[in-house]
């Protein structure tokens, strides 16, 4: 399997607080939603944001699904062929967001490529992005290959990297947290302490299903299976079948 420090570098730290962006009394309100929401400064990308927003999130039926596909891609940093957004499809940092072929987000997905050094989220041909799922990333990176299916109300969080192979099925209500706060300390809350993350992979063939847990620094091998409800807390091989919690191996997908 692919080790996480290849694929990473190391391990990333950082004590990045969305809260005190928001509450900082540096910036007026208009520049920490820029900051937040619109990952660029300037007017005219202001503009150009809330209109298009204005214009096309919430319009239902064929009509909305023809002007988001015109008027998306002008805000993304890429957008292929065919892609079909649903409605109020909430989109932060969208010039980090890069969408290849014949993908679907569904209604109320959420596409957050937020961070300062970040490169932002990747999506392959032909993914589909189930209603109501979430793609947070905090300075981290969201990888995801061609052909994969996300289910319903799932969170894909990344503090370094989220990186999916192809051809991976993820059932509803599953989480993939990237990243985990360090809490050492106990003169300050764990919310003040410095976020690291080292980073989880999911390689090719593999299925999720329905509300799986998988922890950061993780390692999912190919054409693994995942059992409902379990928590991934470290690696399985390739060609497994895990399931509990915490998840264990139970049997092999390779025998004779």
């Amino acid at each position: 399997m692919e080790d996480l420090k290849t694929a990473s570098g190391k391990t990333k730290r950082e004590t990045y607080l969305i809260q005190r962006k928001i509450f900082s009394e540096d910036k007026s309100r208009v520049g920490k939603y820029q900051d937040i929401v619109i990952g660029k400064k300037g007017l005219f990308s202001l503009i150009k944001y809330e209109l298009i927003i204005l214009l096309s999130s919430w319009l239902p039926g064929a009509l909305g699904l023809f002007l988001r596909s015109k008027l998306y891609p002008l805000l993304l940093g890429k957008a292929g062929k065919g892609v079909i957004f649903g409605t109020n499809v909430v989109l932060r940092h969208p010039h980090k967001i890069y969408i290849g072929d014949n993908v679907v987000v569904d209604d109320n997905c959420v596409l957050d490529a937020k961070g300062d050094d970040n490169k932002g989220i990747f999506i392959g041909n032909s993914v589909f992005v189930g209603r109501n799922t979430i793609l947070c990333c905090k300075d981290g990176d969201i990888f995801i290959d061609d052909n994969v299916l996300i289910g319903f109300n799932c969170e894909i969080f990344s503090a370094n990297f989220v990186k999916l192979g192809k051809n991976i099925q993820i059932a509803a209500y599953s989480y993939l947290n990237g990243g985990t706060h360090n809490f050492d300390r106990t003169d300050i809350p764990v919310l003040e302490q410095e976020r690291s993350g080292k980073g989880i992979i999911v390689e090719d063939n593999v299925w999720l299903a329905a509300n799986v847990k998988v922890l950061d620094g993780v390692v999912i091998g190919k054409d693994s299976i995942v059992g409902a409800g379990a928590v991934v807390n470290q690696d399985v091989p390739p060609f497994s079948i895990a399931a509990g919690v915490p998840a264990k191996v139970i049997r092999g997908r390779n025998f004779v």
